[in-house]
């Protein structure tokens, strides 16, 4: 009788390990954004190039979603906590990297290390999650817990980072991860256990090779391009990267234990899914990075009002990522996804009027606006992705749905940044590839600086109106593809599939469980 009881009311150790647990986890959100306002700081200190800049933005953020998946298949074999413990003291050492690094390059290399130490902690902090929970019902309150200060981590890194920019040198915003690392690294030994590993499958090592050699040589030719104009041999080396890829999905196809399992793209409400995981953070990775630049180097905005300036919009971001589920269940998932989209784009286009002369308060308007919109997107996705496929394939399904958030926060900057670059050096005053390198050179006439200015807004107008297109495309789409009531969601009264209307919310607390169930739910 006591074990029961111990199962359904878990004590205040499985509650502290909780908080434990979230200290990493919203880091890891957090690095992902937290350049975005400190960046015009990195650019006066390092002098990074167009494309240095932009690596030093999303390399974290491709590494991190090419690796998580393989990491949570050796987390499968090795253990999870012993990866976790591991990732930590990675990470803070990788901060520790950034934080004085001496040149452009050394940033980017020191901030990949930290995205491979991301991709450990993510699948292993969820699964050491599960370990505290056994109740389904409390474990899946906890995995929401979870999901919401990832999406906090998101939604507050530029705030963080610019808060720390006004009083301190720009390393600092590396710098804050060491306390909260080195407070987990004390306290997970006593709070939290490991979670028992299984030996099924293996590492497919070719294929994560291939999946991070063609993302990163597509998009490195993406952005030379866009920087640097035309080139036969950047151009070859988009080709080879698409080539890789494309090699990639061929072998996925063909495995027994694929990294992606690509065939569940079948089901049209997954796929919806996933892009839903994708557009919106590329989005708003372009857009809040964009932003931060407009508003300290255009409008001449000091970086703490700036940070100030963006909390209402991750603030009501956060809130909305805690009240989706209990929205859902009232309009329907369908309507909640549409609607996600059409406020998503209704915000971005609020970004039309900001000119180089002001404009503050439709940024502010923008991000209010959009910002529901992502938060609807950010507590949805992984619960529909699971929820679309049988219960056996959850796990594939969570995983390609949490990799669609990380590759979609980095393919934001990336192409999306990459676009606004490219308007910049067709429209600029060509002395320089970026904005931020054109008006540090000296001697520039007020017309040069106003050039560079007004170009500098046309990218981030561009991007916005793209953006926003491919939103308004999205919502339709989910309007078309989505049955008002698919088998993959559950019905109000929960009846869908045979009663498998708590199944989402039973696969997804499964999912960090230990045993053949764990197995079928997690990468």
């Amino acid at each position: 009788m006591k074990r029961t009881t111990d199962i359904h009311q878990p004590g205040p150790r499985a509650w502290l390990g909780l908080a434990v647990i979230l200290g990493p986890v919203l880091l890891v959100a957090m690095d992902g954004s937290v350049l975005f306002l400190a960046m015009p700081k990195v650019t006066e200190a390092l002098a990074p190039t167009a494309d240095q800049a932009l690596w030093a933005l999303d390399i974290y953020g491709f590494v991190v979603g090419s690796l998580l998946i393989t990491f949570g298949g050796i987390g499968d074999r090795y253990g999870r906590l012993k990866l976790l413990m591991s990732g930590v003291a990675l990470f803070g050492l990788a901060s520790l990297g950034a934080a004085f690094a001496s040149s452009p390059d050394m940033l980017i290399a020191f901030r990949a290390l930290m995205g491979l130490a991301g991709a450990t902690l993510l699948p292993s902090a969820l699964a050491v999650l599960g370990e505290l929970f056994a109740d389904p019902r409390q474990r899946a309150q906890a995995i929401g817990i979870f999901a919401a200060a990832f999406a906090a981590g998101f939604a507050i890194g530029p705030a963080v980072g610019g808060q720390l920019l006004s009083h301190f040198w720009w390393g600092s915003v590396f710098l804050v991860n060491l306390p909260v690392l080195v407070l987990f690294l004390v306290l997970a030994p006593f709070l939290l256990r490991e979670v028992a590993t299984s030996r099924t499958g293996r590492i497919d090592v070719l294929s994560t090779v291939q999946s991070v050699a063609g993302l990163l040589l597509t998009i490195y030719a993406v952005k030379h391009l866009a920087a640097e104009g035309w080139s036969t041999a950047v151009a070859a080396v988009g080709v080879a990267g698409l080539a890789v890829l494309v090699w990639f999905v061929r072998r996925q196809l063909t495995l027994e234990h694929p990294l992606i399992d690509f065939k569940l793209f079948r089901d049209r409400v997954f796929t919806v899914a996933i892009i839903t995981g994708l557009l919106p953070l590329a989005a708003w990775s372009a857009t809040a990075y964009l932003s931060g630049v407009y508003l300290q180097s255009v409008l001449g905005i000091p970086i703490l009002r700036a940070a100030l300036l963006a909390l209402p919009g991750a603030l009501l971001l956060t809130v909305t990522c805690i009240v989706t589920p209990m929205l859902a269940a009232r309009i329907g998932k369908r309507t909640a996804l549409v609607t996600c989209h059409l406020l998503v784009a209704a915000g971005l286009l609020l970004l039309l009027p900001v000119a180089s002369s002001g404009g503050v308060g439709w940024y502010i308007a923008s991000t209010v606006l959009a910002g529901v919109g992502y938060g609807i997107s950010f507590s949805l996705v992984a619960e529909t992705a699971v929820a679309a496929v049988p219960a056996e394939r959850a796990g594939s399904a969570a995983a390609i749905a949490e990799t669609s958030n990380e590759l979609g926060n980095a393919l934001g900057i990336a192409l999306l940044g990459s676009l606004s670059v490219l308007v910049f050096r067709l429209q600029g005053p060509d002395l320089a590839g970026t904005f931020g390198e054109t008006v540090a050179l000296p001697g520039l006439a007020q017309a040069v600086v106003d050039q560079a200015q007004d170009a500098f807004v046309t990218g981030l107008r561009v991007v916005a109106v793209t953006a926003a297109l491919l939103h308004i495309v999205l919502g339709l789409l989910t309007l078309r593809r989505v049955p008002k009531s698919p088998k993959s969601l559950e019905d109000e009264g929960g009846a869908g599939r045979g009663g498998e209307g708590d199944r989402p919310e039973a696969a997804g607390a499964e999912a960090p469980g230990s045993g053949g169930e764990r197995e079928a739910t997690m990468p």
